[in-house]
């Protein structure tokens, strides 16, 4: 459905780049139908060279472009930016917004500056992954965004890794899970890193050995379809070293502090978005 779009991104950071990649390297869309709106000179020079999309001279410029319109500026400023571009804005055009913590109802209300307008707005909540292709996207539509329009927020964001759909209300849940949650992963993986290290393997063996570990056991249950914890019973032989190990993590409360991770992410997002 994107092949004959034409996108446009306000603002060219490392998501509209790892989105950018992604559709370019999946063959979604040839790079003469993207363009960006960087005020960044030194940003945009890298841009048309390294995808060979083009940059545009301002967001007037770049909507009166764009089929789809990816707004991926900072949440502090996406009013202002909002209401610069308002009175080019029509329901034939898809506006899918990154911006963390900012409601569909915010970016209807900038975009129709006090008009009554039918606008096709998605939000999201992609997390950091996706620069490499292994992200996953929750997608918000709002009410006036058509099947077709949500088929081609789902395609983009499948090009950085994968997505799932949930009511917006959700989408601080999923910020406190999934956004936050590569944080928390790395925390894990620099913590089991250090204890391989201190039982007296090199850093880099350690490391290896970490990552190695995480990606394959991530995979495994993707692969499988297999819970976690039954996952976990087929590794935990009786009296051996593993369900030791996990004696270990359970007096720690390493599960109860994770889930205190995600409620206390949370519930910072919902105060961010009052």
């Amino acid at each position: 459905m994107l092949k004959n779009k034409k996108i446009g991104f306000i603002g060219g950071g490392n998501m509209a780049e790892a989105i950018i990649k992604g559709m370019l390297s999946s063959s979604l869309i040839k790079a003469s139908n993207v363009f960006v709106s960087e005020p960044s000179k030194s940003r945009q020079t890298f841009l048309t060279s390294e995808y060979k999309i083009k940059v545009v001279k301002d967001n007037l410029d770049l909507v009166k472009k764009a089929d789809v319109l990816i707004v991926a500026v900072k949440p502090q400023i996406i009013n202002e930016v909002l209401i610069g571009i308002a009175d080019q804005m029509d329901a034939k055009k898809l506006v899918i917004s990154v911006a963390a913590g900012v409601p569909v109802s915010k970016i209807e209300e900038a975009l129709s500056s006090g008009k009554k307008k039918k606008l096709s707005v998605v939000r999201t909540m992609p997390n950091t992954p996706a620069v490499v292709q292994e992200g996953v996207t929750a997608i918000s539509p709002g009410k006036g965004v058509s099947k077709p329009d949500l088929k081609i927020a789902h395609e983009i964001f499948q090009a950085v890794g994968r997505t799932v759909e949930v009511p917006e209300a959700q989408i601080d849940a999923v910020t406190g899970l999934s956004g936050s949650g590569p944080a928390y992963i790395f925390m894990i993986i620099e913590a089991l890193s250090d204890a391989g290290v201190k039982m007296g393997l090199s850093r880099d063996v350690a490391t290896e050995l970490t990552v190695q570990t995480v990606l394959g056991s991530a995979m495994l249950v993707r692969e499988t379809g297999t819970s976690p914890g039954e996952l976990k019973n087929r590794v935990t032989s009786p009296g051996g070293t593993t369900i030791a190990g996990l004696h270990a993590l359970e007096k720690g409360s390493l599960r109860a502090t994770l889930m205190n991770a995600v409620e206390k992410a949370t519930l910072r997002s919902k105060e961010l978005a009052d």
